[in-house]
């Protein structure tokens, strides 16, 4: 690790963890066959049994059955599997509906599904993040299919009431999809409690390799094959098993423990005190009761996001921004402009987020970077008053 970079862009992806990388070591150097059957030869059998371990770990987290447990590449496959795989199974081209602030791997997926001759909603969220229920229930209709709604925002980091969401959707008959990317090992997930149909998780934000995935998907729904070739995965997902990223996926869910996930709320909980108390005219995205614990969202008002990042890059913190210029669409945030905020407000984002690496000192350190870089730039801003005071 690079000990001189203070690193709080862990939504983006996290540094793998050491025992995570031992774990897998073995299945690129020793037991490095392709999974095979129990009468094929012996390295892989031994493959094949890790991988299923593997799958039974992560599938006992959810609380979820071996068999319920797809492995993909990552997030978007998954997104991508549970949204196209379910409506492609459909007889006839039915409805789904999605929030209007889902990561772009569900949204980008509606919008081609709509090319395709699918009908699409899009379901508003109010000034914290949070679902419009009630607009949710009006957009259900006879031919609706899915609904997709993330668990928590991979931005502003809201979490959203799933529960309350996939009771009715049950009442209705109709299937419930979650992108729990962000909040999987973070908040409990509960498969036999909260009434889901389909989950999306990942290993990259919970210390564990890139390049795996995994989507639960409930004993019985049906799923099309989106991708041609062999017949693994129980024929939903062509292509050899990535043996050690599933091994190195089951480690880190295990390390993950309740007590780390509250020192790192702690440290959230810290720096977003310590902002709103030491710099002026910042706003907070999201909301602040129904939160993920690792992520802070924070707009500096009169000062571009862009110029904060570069800012504190140069002197050794890494964070991410919402603005237009850090995306290749040059479009301002999309989840902040559908929380309500205006383009300054999208602008001048910037999403902190930590690990069970990051320490107090670093809220101390990033604080007091974060306030004299913003007054500084303040002094020359174009954006408003504090441009022109």
């Amino acid at each position: 690790m690079n000990k001189d970079v203070v690193y709080l862009d862990n939504s983006a992806v996290t540094r793998i963890d050491e025992k995570v990388l031992e774990a897998m070591k073995p299945y690129f150097f020793d037991t490095y066959a392709v999974a095979t059957s129990e009468f094929a030869y012996t390295m892989g059998i031994e493959a094949k049994e890790a991988l299923e371990e593997a799958r039974e770990k992560i599938a006992d987290s959810l609380n979820a059955d071996a068999n319920e447990l797809i492995f993909t590449s990552g997030a978007t496959e998954s997104n991508n599997l549970a949204l196209k795989g379910i409506m492609y199974n459909q007889k006839e081209k039915g409805h789904l509906v999605v929030s209007d602030i889902e990561d772009f791997s569900v949204l980008n997926t509606a919008k081609k599904l709509e090319k395709q001759g699918y009908d699409v909603s899009y379901i508003s969220v109010d000034s914290k993040g949070r679902v419009n229920i009630e607009e949710l229930k009006d957009s259900i209709r006879e031919d609706t299919v899915l609904v997709s709604i993330q668990h928590a925002n991979q931005e502003i980091g809201t979490v959203q009431d799933i529960k309350t969401i996939g009771e009715y959707l049950a009442d209705k008959d109709v299937l419930f999809h979650t992108d729990a990317t962000h909040t999987f090992k973070r908040i409990p997930i509960d498969t036999r409690e909260f009434p889901v149909d389909l989950v999306t998780i990942s290993a990259h934000t919970i210390h564990g390799p890139r390049g795996i995935g995994a989507l639960y998907k409930k004993e019985g729904i049906k799923l099309e094959k989106i991708m041609d070739g062999g017949f693994q995965e129980n024929n939903l997902r062509a292509g050899l098993e990535n043996i050690p990223a599933a091994v190195g996926f089951a480690k880190a869910v295990e390390l993950i423990t309740e007590e780390e996930n509250e020192r790192i709320k702690s440290l959230r909980d810290k720096l977003i005190e310590k902002v709103e108390k030491e710099v002026e005219d910042v706003t907070l995205n999201g909301s602040r009761e129904h939160r993920i614990p690792h992520n802070a969202n924070i707009t500096f008002h009169y000062v571009e996001g862009e110029s904060i990042t570069l800012h504190l890059d140069m002197r050794g913190f890494a964070v991410s921004t919402g603005s237009a210029c850090f995306s290749k669409s040059l479009e301002a945030s999309h989840v902040i402009l559908g929380i309500g905020g205006d383009h300054e407000r999208a602008h001048g984002s910037i999403r902190f987020t930590f690990s069970r690496y990051n320490t107090e000192e670093d809220v101390d350190k990033t604080v007091a970077a974060v306030k004299d870089v913003v007054e500084n730039l303040r002094e020359i801003s174009p954006l408003g008053k504090k441009g022109s005071e």
